[in-house]
């Protein structure tokens, strides 16, 4: 990864979990396709959660502060984990 997001994954002690790209003009190898795919199934529940919230709590986050960006989405989460838990608890009994 390049650029600035790149050097602060770097120095913070990160890895990048992007897709990696097939290599021109050869296949896939199969170690790359299979990393691919765990990095995807981690994306798609992800993405359904903030899917979830975007539509049915209509979490929309216009960042003027970055503070306050940031306690509309802790709070949005505990809803939503609040909610699963109801959903959860109910379904069991």
């Amino acid at each position: 990864m390049r650029g600035q997001a790149g050097e602060w994954l770097e120095k913070n002690g990160y890895v990048s979990d992007i897709h990696h790209k097939k290599p021109e003009g050869r296949p896939m190898s199969e170690a790359t396709s299979r990393a691919n795919g765990r990095r995807s199934k981690i994306r798609a529940f992800v993405e359904y959660v903030f899917a979830r919230m975007k539509a049915q709590m209509k979490l929309f986050v216009h960042i003027i502060a970055i503070a306050r960006a940031r306690t509309k989405i802790a709070l949005t989460n505990l809803a939503y984990n609040l909610m699963r838990f109801v959903w959860r608890r109910s379904a069991s009994a």
